[in-house]
């Protein structure tokens, strides 16, 4: 019995076949729609001032930010050949050389993020809104909308992992093919049950479905924690956007280990063995763009949580020795 999972044909990446109408589209909106949903809910709970109107007015800005950040992003850092930096007007483009309609392929998460938190910094204070208090809000919510952007590079086939023995391996439509010819090939290919009929046979190996790991740990598991765990323990502003970032960038750089990297790049770092394929797991001390990224976020977040807390603290101090001004010029004047 083969140890893997054939990628199922019914899945398309077009939801009606011939039209320009894409699961990776329709997955950002139940991913905008679920982390709106979460977000009102929180914001009635703690009964927060603004309206429904502001409320979309600040999610606006931050879909945009979203958008154009993961666009520039994914088109001028993991695209390979430099094609956007020397067509820049094609960046925003939805349509490939042909014509054809393919939509905004190749989002970064971590563009996306930049971009929203730029574009929201910039609209609270436009709007004079405090933007912690919004932030943390955000970072509660986000995960699990998250979770559907990576079930749509699940669906369009994208993004898989490497090569794996696992019984959960899937066999991705459009993943790189290795030569029967090569041992190692036809080593691997017998112990995960596929049968080569001819040495001249390209092999489509079994992968680490990365796409569903990533829903799991940075989408569903990080919202559980954020939401059940942490959301009414929230001791000041900014802890909730800290830990966010901080569980986000360590899932993804653990899980970045058995995803294959972005074509082209390869490994970014490489302190261990420098000419170790990208399409397989062989040490641990060569990292990928999304590990270096993430590491950076890890760091980033550890500084600001401290750095929310000492605010956090010292804005207690402060309205802790105003209160007690406030008593006890309350109590002298009973006195007199």
């Amino acid at each position: 019995m083969p140890a893997m999972i054939e990628f199922p044909s019914w899945i398309k990446p077009e939801i009606i076949p011939g039209l320009p109408f894409r699961w990776y589209g329709l997955m950002y909106v139940f991913a905008f729609g679920t982390t709106w949903l979460l977000f009102r809910r929180e914001s009635k709970r703690l009964d927060k001032s603004w309206t429904e109107d502001l409320s979309a007015n600040f999610f606006l800005w931050a879909i945009i930010g979203i958008l154009l950040g993961g666009r520039l992003a994914g088109t001028l850092i993991y695209e390979p050949t430099d094609y956007y930096w020397r067509h820049p007007w094609f960046i925003l483009w939805p349509f490939d050389q042909t014509g054809r309609f393919v939509g905004f392929q190749g989002m970064s998460f971590h563009g996306g993020f930049v971009g929203l938190v730029v574009t929201t910094l910039a609209w609270a204070k436009v709007r004079r809104q405090r933007w912690l208090e919004w932030a943390d809000l955000i970072a509660l919510s986000v995960p699990l909308g998250y979770t559907f952007g990576r079930l749509g590079n699940f669906i369009n086939g994208e993004l898989w992992g490497k090569i794996t023995e696992l019984p959960w391996g899937i066999v991705f439509p459009y993943a790189e093919r290795f030569s029967a010819r090569e041992p190692w090939v036809q080593e691997f290919a017998a112990k995960v049950g596929i049968s080569l009929s001819s040495m001249n046979d390209m092999v489509n190996l079994p992968r680490h479905p990365s796409q569903l790991y990533e829903a799991l740990f940075e989408g569903i598991l990080l919202w559980v924690l954020l939401w059940f765990v942490l959301r009414k323990r929230r001791r000041f502003e900014g802890q909730a956007v800290s830990l966010y970032i901080i569980g986000y960038g360590t899932a993804r750089f653990f899980i970045e280990y058995l995803r294959e990297p972005d074509s082209g790049l390869g490994y970014i770092i490489k302190l261990g063995n420098p000419s170790a394929p990208t399409y397989s797991f062989t040490t641990l001390l060569n990292f990928s763009m999304g590990q270096i990224l993430s590491f950076l976020m890890v760091l980033a977040g550890f500084i600001l949580l401290f750095v929310f807390r000492r605010r956090g603290q010292r804005i207690a101090l402060e309205s802790l020795k105003t209160s007690r001004k406030f008593s006890s010029r309350k109590l002298r004047k009973r006195i007199k």
